[in-house]
């Protein structure tokens, strides 16, 4: 034996951006000129290098850029969204909720915590106390041992971020894996993880369209680092089915359309 190993392909990565305060704030324009998508994509590349293949969507794109073909073709689709979620269709929530339960690994920022694609996921109201105005956010990590907090300082300090407090409507995680506390000594779980059929799920709170978060270091590794633990492990992409299995036979399920057709 040699010892020559075959390398891994590179995750493809898709970052939907909303692109709409960019368009009309001159203050968003100012800190992200290319757009939060661009910059978010930018923090990706700049972690990962060769180990990512990322590309950028937006919500004005035909189908939303989220096509059939390009979600098939997607280990990991990050999400950020906040003043137009109605603007998404039901169609294209589904396709990605296809997706995600036959194994596309999803990042759900900021306040996607509001959007379709993300209720529908949690199955709850999804809402949460906030507070618009300069605040400091300190990230502890609850969980060190997590490959997504690999390389993160304990705490790390955002200077200046909208506040998100608890009580945060969402089902209890799988991982907790940070947790903030803000000035007006409000804590919210920032970081959790959750598995919805063969998917994987980050939601990660820091990054409002106001201030620079998405240029922050410890904020593009952590983002970077939930892209690699949120990609599939899964060989084949397939939505959990309910089969029936005859007896003694452990590997070979058949179809099952319900109990008045079987």
């Amino acid at each position: 034996m040699n010892g020559n190993t075959t390398p891994e392909p590179p995750i493809d990565v898709v970052v939907w951006g909303e692109n709409r305060h960019e368009q009309v704030q001159q203050k968003v324009r100012d800190i992200y000129p290319d757009g939060m998508h661009a910059t978010i994509k930018e923090g990706i590349e700049e972690n990962l290098g060769a180990r990512a293949r990322v590309r950028t969507v937006t919500l004005d794109d035909p189908e939303h850029g989220l096509t059939e073909e390009l979600l098939a073709g997607t280990d990991v689709l990050v999400w950020w969204g906040h003043a137009a979620h109605g603007e998404v269709a039901d169609e294209i929530v589904e396709r990605v909720h296809r997706h995600v339960l036959a194994g596309m690994g999803l990042l759900v920022l900021h306040s996607g915590h509001w959007s379709k694609i993300f209720t529908k996921l949690m199955g709850t109201t999804c809402t949460l106390r906030w507070r618009s105005k300069d605040d400091r956010e300190l990230v502890w990590t609850v969980d060190p041992t997590h490959p997504i907090a690999r390389g993160i300082p304990h705490p790390f300090i955002i200077p200046a971020q909208e506040m998100y407090g608890e009580q945060f409507d969402v089902p209890a995680p799988d991982e907790l894996v940070f947790l903030s506390t803000f000035t007006g000594g409000e804590v919210f779980r920032s970081g959790m993880t959750y598995r919805r059929g063969h998917g994987r799920i980050f939601y990660f709170s820091p990054g409002d369209q106001d201030y620079p978060v998405y240029h922050q270091e410890e904020v593009r590794k952590v983002i970077s680092n939930g892209v690699e633990w949120a990609k599939s492990l899964r060989t084949e992409r397939e939505t959990p089915t309910l089969l029936r299995y005859d007896a003694e036979d452990f590997y070979n399920g058949h179809g099952y359309e319900g109990a008045m057709e079987n």
